[in-house]
C-alpha cells in the first residue's frame, strides 16, 4: 500500500475526443507525464501499420496511456464511493492503493518501441519487459518521479505490469479480459478508424464493476453491457486489427528491417547509409537508452534514406512502404496450404526473391476465454465472473448464449502475400505462363 501523493493546487485536465476530458489530481501523474520516456510515447503510433489503412488512426500511445489512467481513475472513484473497505480483508477497496493503480495505467505501455510488435519480433524485444525496465532503472526520469513516492514505489509499479502485485484488484484494472487498457484501445481505435460497431458503453461498465476479494466481478444488472463489449472486440479485431492490407503492409515492414539487418551484419552499417540509431539493435548490443531514443519517425527517416540504396531489395521494400503499396494477399486453408511452395515458386521465376516479397501470415483472437485450466491465457487473463445480487459469482459464458458462441473459439484467417504484379504484370508480361499459372491457382480471394 502507498500513502497519499501530493494533491495539485487546482485540478488539471486534457481534453480527449474519447472521454470527453482526462482529469489530473495528483502532482506525481503530472510528473510522470512530463518525463521524456513518456513524451516519446507522442511519436509512436497507437495501431502501426494500421493508420496505413484507416487513415484517421494517427492517435499515439500518449493519447492511448492517458485514455488507460482515466478509466482507472474513475474505476478506482466508484469503488470508493460504493465499496470502501471497512475492515481490512474484507475484498472491499482499499483507497491507499489508488497511487499505485493510477501510475501503472499511466505507464502500462511505456516500453513500447517503434511500430510496435513488428519491432519486436524483428529485435527480440518485449515491451512488457521494457516497460519494467524504464520503471525500475535508476538513470530514467520515470524511476525518479516514483522513487519521491518511496524507495520501493517503482517496484510496486512494475509488479502491477509483472502481474504480482498483492492485490489483484489492481491488477485486474490494467490487465484482465476487461480492463482499462482494452476499453480504451477499442473505444479509441474505433473512434479514429471511424469503424462505429467498436464502440460500447462503457459509462455502464465502470458503474456495474465491483471489487471483491479475488479482483473484479461484474453485477448481473450489467452483463448486457459486457456482452455489447465482447461483441464490439469481436467486430474490432476481425474488421481493424487483422485487416489483410494492413498485415500486409506490416509483412513489408518486417522484410525490410530484416534486409537492413542482414546488409548490416554482412557488409557493415555504410552500405545502408550508417542507421546509427539502429545500429545497436542490428549488433545485438543495445542499452536502454538507444532503446528510447527509438520512434516511428526516426524508423521512417531511416526507410526515407534507403529509397536510394544500392541494393535493389532494401530500395523496393522502402519504396513500397512509404509509398504505400502492399502485397496482395490471398486465403489459404488446410486443405490449399499445400499449394504454397508451387505459388511461391512461381513468384520467384517471376523475379522476386522470395524471402523478401512472399509471406504467410495467420491471425487468429478468441473475442472471450472461458477459464481452462490447460490455456496458459486464461490463467493470466482471468474470466469474466458475474454477481448475482445474493453474492453468487458465475463464469460469464455460463449465464450468456451470446458469449458462450464466442467462448474458446478463435477466429480470422491464414493469408499468402506476394507482389501485386503477380496479378497486374506489364503488358509485356501479361502473357508470360508464370504469371497465368499464377492466377490460376486464385479464385475469388481465395487459394483453390
Amino acid at each position: 500500500m502507498t500513502t497519499n501523493a501530493k494533491l495539485l493546487p487546482r485540478e488539471k485536465v486534457f481534453r480527449d475526443p474519447v472521454h470527453n476530458y482526462i482529469h489530473i489530481e495528483h502532482q506525481i501523474i503530472l510528473d510522470l507525464i512530463n518525463t521524456r520516456e513518456f513524451q516519446r510515447l507522442r511519436r509512436i503510433k497507437q495501431l502501426g501499420t494500421t493508420a496505413l489503412i484507416f487513415h484517421g488512426a494517427e492517435h499515439t500511445r500518449f493519447t492511448h496511456s492517458l485514455g488507460v489512467y482515466e478509466l482507472t481513475r474513475r474505476i478506482c472513484d466508484n469503488f470508493l464511493r460504493n465499496y470502501p473497505s471497512q475492515t481490512p480483508g474484507d475484498g472491499l477497496w482499499n483507497d491507499q492503493e489508488r497511487l499505485v493503480a493510477l501510475c501503472a495505467a499511466l505507464l502500462h505501455d511505456i516500453g513500447h518501441g517503434p511500430y510496435s510488435h513488428t519491432f519486436e519480433r524483428i529485435f527480440n524485444t518485449d515491451h512488457e519487459a521494457w516497460t519494467v525496465r524504464i520503471i525500475t532503472a535508476p538513470e530514467t526520469q520515470v524511476n525518479q518521479v516514483l522513487r519521491s513516492i518511496s524507495p520501493d514505489f517503482p517496484e510496486k509499479v512494475a509488479s502491477v505490469i509483472q502481474k504480482t502485485y498483492p492485490n489483484p484488484q489492481v491488477v485486474q484494472m490494467i490487465s484482465s479480459q476487461i480492463d482499462a487498457d482494452r476499453m480504451d484501445y477499442l473505444l479509441r481505435d474505433a473512434y479514429n478508424t471511424g469503424t462505429k460497431y467498436g464502440l460500447f458503453d462503457v459509462t455502464r461498465i465502470l458503474r456495474v464493476m465491483r471489487p471483491f476479494q479475488d479482483g473484479i466481478v461484474i453485477q448481473a444488472n450489467g452483463m448486457h453491457a459486457v456482452e455489447d463489449y465482447i461483441v464490439c472486440r469481436y467486430q474490432m479485431y476481425q474488421q481493424v486489427y487483422f485487416h489483410p492490407v494492413s498485415r500486409g503492409m506490416e509483412v513489408i515492414l518486417t522484410h525490410l528491417l530484416q534486409r537492413a539487418k542482414y546488409l548490416c551484419e554482412q557488409q557493415g552499417s555504410r552500405q545502408i547509409q550508417t542507421p546509427t540509431l539502429l545500429e545497436p539493435f542490428f549488433e545485438n548490443n543495445f542499452t536502454l537508452n538507444d532503446y528510447l531514443r527509438l520512434d516511428d519517425g526516426v524508423l521512417n527517416t531511416y526507410f526515407n534514406y534507403w529509397q536510394d540504396n544500392t541494393d535493389d531489395i532494401l530500395r523496393n521494400l522502402a519504396h513500397r512502404f512509404l509509398d504505400r503499396k502492399p502485397l496482395k494477399s490471398i486465403e489459404y486453408t488446410e486443405a490449399t496450404k499445400t499449394k504454397l511452395a508451387t505459388m511461391t515458386q512461381l513468384v520467384t521465376e517471376a523475379g522476386f526473391d522470395q524471402a523478401y516479397f512472399t509471406a504467410t501470415n495467420a491471425s487468429f483472437d478468441q473475442p472471450y476465454d472461458a477459464y481452462n485450466p490447460t490455456n496458459q491465457a486464461t490463467r493470466i487473463k482471468p474470466q469474466i465472473e458475474v454477481m448475482e445480487a445474493d453474492g453468487t459469482l458465475n463464469e460469464l459464458s455460463t449465464l450468456s448464449p451470446l458469449v458462450h458462441a464466442l467462448a474458446n473459439s478463435a477466429t480470422g484467417d491464414r493469408r499468402f502475400y506476394f507482389p501485386k504484379e503477380m496479378l497486374q504484370p506489364t503488358d509485356l508480361q501479361l502473357f508470360t505462363p508464370v504469371y497465368q499459372e499464377f492466377q490460376n491457382h486464385i479464385k475469388n480471394g481465395m487459394l483453390i
